[in-house]
């Protein structure tokens, strides 16, 4: 089996883990059970990995960890302007 095949498929199911909590917090606007310093380092986490990725050459980190960031910087920006 290839490699890429294995990180393309954790690729889709760590952003599909992300899209639920996503769409119900774009959705409901609630976000007072989430916490603001764990969603912090969750996009700082996504931001490095992305970087890593990238200094890599690694197309399943890059996309993945990128999309995450984005989806983790969606919940973030609710959580901080949102606060309910």
């Amino acid at each position: 089996m290839n490699p890429e095949y294995v990180g393309y498929a954790a690729s889709a199911l760590s952003v599909g883990a992300f899209i639920p909590q996503a769409w119900k917090v774009v959705s409901t606007r609630d976000t007072k059970a989430l916490s603001t310093p764990m969603w912090i380092v969750e996009v700082l986490a996504f931001a490095t990995w992305a970087t890593y990725g990238w200094m890599n050459d690694n197309i399943p980190i890059i996309v993945t960890n990128a999309i995450c960031f984005v989806l983790a910087s969606i919940i973030l920006g609710t959580k901080i302007v949102v606060g309910k």
